[in-house]
């Protein structure tokens, strides 16, 4: 492990600064004094993060007191230099004569000031307790021991007897064996919370879902308000999905139609996607003779098809992509997740792929947000700005070379769908609709943003979470609990980024509206086919335009890359008009059944 015993803050930081302040006097412009401070900045910053990043990877990949301690030095260590006050007041005072700066230097600043929100050191023990909370809420997560009916069983498992089983009975013994985390979790995320809400005020933002938000230029009301048009614009087609499902599962279960879904008869552990209901589009049977090293490889092989490198071999060594082997006492964080160690060319993905479509799909997202890291990796684009144009475009990215890769046309060039295949259109669009499409907009612009909005920017008592959360699963996605779920519960928790990537979810859900807005321009402007069933694969024109928004990062505003790039502003104009053909087939099959559940 290594140590850090002595991070550049404090008289070290001062120093360096007064050097630089004095270079500036001499020539006079403020542009030289912050082009100076910003060489020192982001040279620290990038070596921090890579001393972060590698020993995060430790602690997520192998699950052990020793490396949460290691993550927690290396936290701290970053924090201190991030949230170093001196740091902090210069970034004000160059602020303070923006108009003498170029626009790069100002989003630098801004950056570097966000940064600092999450670990000011203007309050040295409060970030302290906070990276050690972190810490150990990450430990409680990563090394959970999940059992049914007393005996270990791991997530993977838990995902297939879900997709699997038709006995509700045992549907309902392994939902709830999935909910047993968040008992583990509660007092951590209860004590995160204030913690979080503690940094955030440091730097004179109201709450940490307030400072989260900072991040696209908006306020705490103004995201929720968006997450609410998101859903009000979908929701006649989300109602229509919602009755198509109850009667299809009712069917299945052999039970009565329900009013709200049962959570449990649902494939998915929180409901967030509702996979396995459109028989025409399924794709197991045609992995059966496919290997996840298979899988893995043709996620690469999408995008250098696309023009761009190939991943560096460094990427294939370091990378954890596939299950602990049954009987290995390592534990491993069962999320998905892409990682830029360094900034520069160390790259890795923490995965569990299986030969199946989920993962197949999973994969292509994580190397999306790979080649977005690649895009933006070059000398124009400083370290602090090496990130998403805002978080969703990263998300985003991720989502459309999974949407990209699920076209029948793609899956037939790839050898996955024989060439005499015949395609049901219908099908394919309703399981793009299902998973994730539609139902997880209420998931997330609704479930999830609204409750860390009241439990973050509201002060939402600990002892009414749960209640909150399945109030909000009731009036948002019209899905309800097998039985009761009393506060001894926190089934909040039980996702990952409610503990790891707090107040987030909402840019999941742009990125769904984003990438349907990116496939609609590909489709009609560069590939002249239709949106529902284009075919990305060997068309360098589309890497083009790709490349061109990955490789900006932060350096302009989201909202000017996108216009630039699709024409329009962040709307579901065009995943409403994806989904046009579906609607129609949807109203006819639903004729004098109820819609909704009010």
């Amino acid at each position: 492990m290594t140590r850090v015993t002595s991070p550049l803050r404090g008289a070290a930081v001062a120093a360096l600064l007064a050097a630089s302040v004095t270079f500036a006097a001499d020539a006079n412009p403020t542009q030289e004094r912050a082009d100076r401070f910003l060489l020192l900045v982001n040279s620290a910053y990038k070596s921090l993060v890579t001393l972060e990043g590698n020993a995060q990877w430790k602690a997520l990949t192998d699950v052990s007191p020793l490396h949460d301690a290691g993550s927690e030095t290396a936290s701290k260590a970053r924090a201190a230099f991030t949230g170093d006050p001196v740091l902090i007041n210069e970034a004000k005072a160059l602020l303070l004569q923006r108009h003498e700066l170029n626009e790069l230097t100002i989003r630098e600043l801004q950056q570097l000031l966000l940064l600092a929100a999450e670990g000011p050191m203007t309050n040295p023990k409060l970030v302290a307790d906070r990276i050690d909370a972190e810490v150990a809420q990450a430990s409680t997560l990563n090394g959970f021991e999940f059992k049914l009916a007393g005996k270990p069983i791991t997530v993977n498992e838990i995902d297939n007897l879900l997709n699997a089983s038709t006995d509700l009975k045992e549907r309902q013994a392994v939902w709830e064996a999935s909910k047993e985390s968040g008992k583990a979790l509660k007092p951590g995320l209860v004590k995160l919370r204030d913690l979080r809400n503690g940094v955030a005020k440091e730097l004179d933002y109201p709450d940490y879902f307030a400072l989260q938000v900072a991040g696209y230029g908006m306020t705490t009301d103004e995201m929720i308000k968006l997450q609410d048009e998101f859903m009000r614009e979908l929701r006649p087609l989300y109602l229509q999905l919602h009755t198509w499902v109850k009667y299809k599962l009712a069917e299945k279960y052999q039970q009565p139609v329900p009013k709200r879904i049962p959570a449990h008869w649902i494939n998915n552990r929180w409901s967030q996607e509702w996979g396995g209901l459109s028989e025409g589009a399924d794709l197991t049977p045609f992995f059966k003779d496919k290997t996840p090293e298979w899988v893995a490889r043709s996620s690469e092989q999408f995008y250098v098809g696309l023009g761009f490198p190939k991943l560096p071999q460094s990427f294939w060594e370091k990378s954890d992509l596939y299950p602990v082997p049954a009987g290995d006492k390592r534990k491993k964080n069962t999320h998905a997740s892409a990682w830029h160690v360094d900034l520069e060319n160390d790259l890795r993905s923490l995965q569990s792929i299986e030969a199946n479509p989920w993962w197949f799909s999973t994969n292509h997202h994580e190397f999306g947000h790979i080649y977005y890291f690649m895009g933006y990796t070059r000398p124009e684009v400083p370290a602090l700005l090496r990130t998403g144009a805002n978080p969703a475009f990263h998300e985003g990215f991720g989502e459309l070379t999974a949407l990209a890769s699920g076209m029948a046309p793609y899956l037939k060039q790839l050898g996955i769908l024989p060439a005499d295949f015949k395609v049901d259109e219908n099908a394919f669009l309703l399981n793009n609709a299902l998973v994730p499409g539609v139902p997880f907009i209420f998931w997330a612009s609704g479930v999830m943003a609204h409750w860390e909005a009241d439990v973050y920017a509201k002060g939402l008592p600990a002892d009414q979470w749960n209640a909150r959360w399945w109030q909000y699963v009731r009036d948002f996605q019209g899905v309800e609990p097998p039985a009761a779920r009393g506060e001894e519960w926190c089934d909040a928790a039980t996702k990952t980024h409610i503990n790891d990537t707090p107040c987030y979810y909402y840019s999941y859900a742009i990125a769904q509206v984003f990438k349907y807005q990116l496939n609609d321009y590909i489709a009609k402007h560069i590939l002249k086919q239709p949106p529902q069933s284009c075919n990305y694969a060997n068309n360098k024109e589309v890497g083009d335009f790709l490349r061109k928004i990955m490789e900006k990062g932060k350096t302009e505003d989201w909202r000017k890359v996108l216009k630039e790039a699709t024409g329009e502003e962040l709307s579901t104009r065009a995943m409403v008009a994806y989904y046009a053909p579906l609607m129609q087939w949807l109203q006819e099959q639903n004729k004098g059944r109820p819609i909704g559940w009010e």
